[in-house]
């Protein structure tokens, strides 16, 4: 969907997908880097522009461009899909990022702003993440979250050499949200500052936990 959210992060900044950042993002497609992806691999700027012109206009769809700070570049882009406000779930994807930010704290910087947007503004209670089960990458990067592997659907999606391709289905719950947003946030903050993260995280749990328990007392 067309949107102007804009979520600080770990050293990026996540800002609304434009057509014009193809430009930035095609020059880090190659052959290999897009094997796991599920839409077919773009071949030229003005065909990755148009694979972003249609998550823009898909109100399914809450589509961001990743800026590394520190250069002002465009790293990579990522996604919230498959939004159902109804059911209270989204799914996490749609992402990629240039190899010079690979085994960096890129992805792991944005996932957080995107899974604190939807478990905290959403207000979701589920958040899935899929990938083809050969990008073992993706798949170890995902457990890092601190997501589960839920199974495999078989056969899920054609891949593109035509042969079909098994899926890994991933999830972070509601309840498991503050231990993964603990894990991501203590990956990411440098040692010399971490006690004092930690004892906001643990303060900010115990103002969330009693939340809850007002919320249940009888008016």
């Amino acid at each position: 969907m067309q949107h102007n959210i804009s979520l600080p992060g770990h050293g990026v900044r996540l800002v609304p997908l434009r057509r014009r950042h193809a430009a930035d993002l095609f020059t880090y497609i190659d052959v290999d880097m897009w094997a796991g992806m599920a839409s077919e691999r773009p071949t030229s700027k003005r065909a990755l522009e148009r694979l972003f012109a249609a998550r823009i206009v898909d109100p399914a769809v809450i589509a961001f461009a990743v800026i590394d700070e520190e250069t002002g570049t465009v790293a990579g882009t990522t996604s919230l899909y498959d939004y159902v406000p109804d059911q209270s779930r989204v799914e996490l994807g749609m992402t990629f990022f240039g190899r010079n930010y690979w085994g960096r704290n890129v992805n792991a910087a944005s996932k957080l702003a995107l899974l604190g947007f939807a478990f905290e503004e959403l207000m979701v209670h589920r958040v899935t993440l899929r990938c083809d089960v050969r990008n073992t990458r993706s798949a170890a990067a995902i457990v890092k979250l601190g997501a589960s592997l839920e199974g495999v659907l078989r056969g899920y999606r054609r891949g593109h050499d035509g042969s079909r391709v098994d899926t890994g289905v991933y999830s972070i719950l509601e309840h498991e949200w503050p231990s993964a947003r603990s894990g991501l946030v203590h990956r990411l903050t440098p040692a010399d500052l971490l006690p004092e993260v930690t004892e906001l995280i643990e303060l900010s749990e115990q103002l969330v936990r009693a939340d809850a328990q007002n919320a249940a007392l009888p008016a």
